[in-house]
């Protein structure tokens, strides 16, 4: 008998219950509590992380983007979101956006798993180019090991939760 846990499956939400509604918007407060330049600054309310997912859930209703989520026992830990509505002249393009794991799932894989599934969702809607840019070290590591190519940094691009500002690195991969 192994005592290797298998991997979590990966869901995709176009609607949310109540119950993972709030679980989604205590995974994005974690992430802002513990540093992560995710577009807002602490301290994040309730309210004003609930609206943040019910847009990007109006949005994966009406096909312009992909949510997927992945859970532990408690609910949802992680998600990543392939924006697809792109301008007129890039139909070939997807933006890989919000990928958030809680910190008391972090080093588990599940940064992966959730890439795999955008990879996947991807190509699965026809895009052959996909770009994200990110402020954390950590997430540079993950995104190069599965084939991310680094395009460069920008100096000062946001604010950190906490204050100060951060630099964010773009890059790209072909699907």
């Amino acid at each position: 008998m192994s005592n290797v846990a298998p991997l979590p499956t990966v869901r995709t939400l176009t609607h949310a219950t109540q119950g993972e509604l709030q679980a989604l918007v205590d995974l994005l407060i974690d992430c802002v509590e513990g540093g992560a330049s995710v577009s807002f600054m602490h301290p994040l309310s309730p309210e004003r992380a609930r609206g943040f997912w019910e847009r990007v859930l109006a949005d994966a209703q009406a096909g312009l983007r992909v949510l997927h989520v992945v859970d532990d026992a408690q609910g949802i830990v992680g998600t990543v979101q392939v924006v697809l509505d792109q301008p007129e002249n890039q139909p070939h393009r997807a933006e890989v956006s919000k990928m958030l794991v809680h910190r008391r799932a972090r080093k588990q894989g599940l940064g992966a798993v959730l890439m795999q599934a955008a990879h996947a969702s991807a190509a699965a809607h026809r895009k052959t180019l996909l770009v994200l840019d990110t402020s954390s070290p950590e997430a540079e590591r993950l995104y190069t090991r599965m084939g991310w190519q680094r395009v460069g940094e920008v100096p000062d691009f946001a604010l950190l939760p906490h204050g100060g500002l951060c630099k964010t690195t773009f890059f790209y991969r072909a699907v």
